[in-house]
């Protein structure tokens, strides 16, 4: 898979050293993420069990003992993770992970 804004992650985790905890689960699930060939909803459910499947190609993935959570669009035809948020599980309950 291609993942889309890396800088996201990134981004979180200078925001506060508080956070940089985050960095070895983050870049764990940007690794294996890389190496996936995602092609439907149920393939991202079998390598990431934890994950919840929304509509419209959004998951949500639990990071780092569900400490944290990243809120994806797949384009499955082509192949590309787009990261749309990163955070912590406060910060999610404050968004709408549908249209973030």
């Amino acid at each position: 898979m291609r993942i889309v804004a890396l800088s996201t992650l990134k981004a979180f985790w200078s925001s506060s050293p508080n956070y940089a905890y985050c960095i070895e689960p983050a870049t764990a699930w940007y690794r294996e993420t890389l190496q996936a060939d995602w092609a439907r909803p149920n393939e991202v459910k079998a390598q990431f069990a934890s994950a919840s499947i929304l509509k419209d190609g959004r998951v949500v993935f639990n990071i780092g003992g569900n400490k944290y959570r990243l809120v994806a669009w797949i384009n499955y035809p082509y192949r590309v993770v787009y990261v749309r948020f990163f955070g912590t599980h406060k910060q999610y309950d404050q968004i709408d992970a549908q249209t973030i």
